[in-house]
């Protein structure tokens, strides 16, 4: 089940936004193409990465930031941004530009800080922007708990793309990691469940502030859940490819 859209449009240019997505795509592109091999690679990512029991033993502290921008293939990268596109706008739009970075980057310190506590011997670096795109999921569900997402739903070769509540498709998502949190356990997994679990429970709270500005409970009363504006509409192309019936 991947969300591919919101039917949320924003009202601002979501600078921020679009510039996280080019700092992660453009810093991925320049390890990923000038590391020669995998064995580099993997001293790089444990240069970088978070590595939980050495932040703890205090070295490499910087790695609690640097991890948030490096990515481990095209498909990992290429699904943080899609979340990262699809929920970023519309909190940049409520908070801001500045204030925005700020959610960000805490959140994703939120989520490095429970991945450590929740395996704080691991030697196996972290590394990703899903904890701190977790955060803008979380704190997108408190503010638009009931706007639409269009999520395509793939079942072996049939596909189809069905608008559900954010609710829905984020809440779902969240006991997912919370399941895989608890089932997995250590570094068996190759994911930081726990980083997403503590990012998305961090947005949450860091957003509580800008939800009770906007009224709290009356907010969501005002708009039964949903965005306090239209809802964008999109319209489907017929394909050309002609249809034939059936011979008997």
């Amino acid at each position: 089940m991947f969300p591919i859209r919101d039917h949320n449009p924003s009202g601002r240019v979501p600078y921020v936004t679009y510039a996280l997505i080019l700092l992660n795509i453009g810093i991925f592109f320049s390890y990923w193409l000038a590391i020669p091999n995998e064995p580099q690679l993997s001293m790089f990512y444990v240069e970088w990465g978070l590595v939980p029991r050495r932040v703890l033993a205090g070295v490499g502290l910087e790695t609690v930031l640097t991890s948030m921008f490096l990515h481990g293939g095209l498909m990992h990268l290429a699904g943080n941004m899609l979340f990262l596109w699809i929920f970023g706008d519309n909190l940049e739009d409520i908070l801001g530009h500045i204030r925005y970075l700020g959610f960000y980057l805490l959140s994703g310190l939120a989520a490095a800080a429970l991945q450590i506590f929740a395996d704080p011997y691991s030697g196996v670096p972290m590394i990703g922007a899903s904890g701190a795109i977790a955060g803008v999921m979380g704190g997108y569900l408190l503010l638009f708990p009931r706007a639409k997402v269009d999520v395509l739903i793939i079942f072996g070769i049939f596909f189809r793309i069905f608008p559900v509540p954010a609710w829905v498709m984020l809440g779902l998502w969240f006991v997912m990691q919370l399941f895989s949190g608890f089932s997995t356990p250590g570094d068996d997994g190759g994911v930081a469940y726990w980083a997403h679990a503590g990012g998305f429970m961090a947005g949450v709270v860091l957003m509580v502030p800008a939800w009770r500005r906007l009224g709290g409970a009356r907010f969501w009363g005002q708009n039964h859940g949903m965005p306090p504006h239209p809802e964008a509409t999109y319209s489907t192309v017929r394909s050309h490819i002609p249809r034939t019936s059936r011979r008997k």
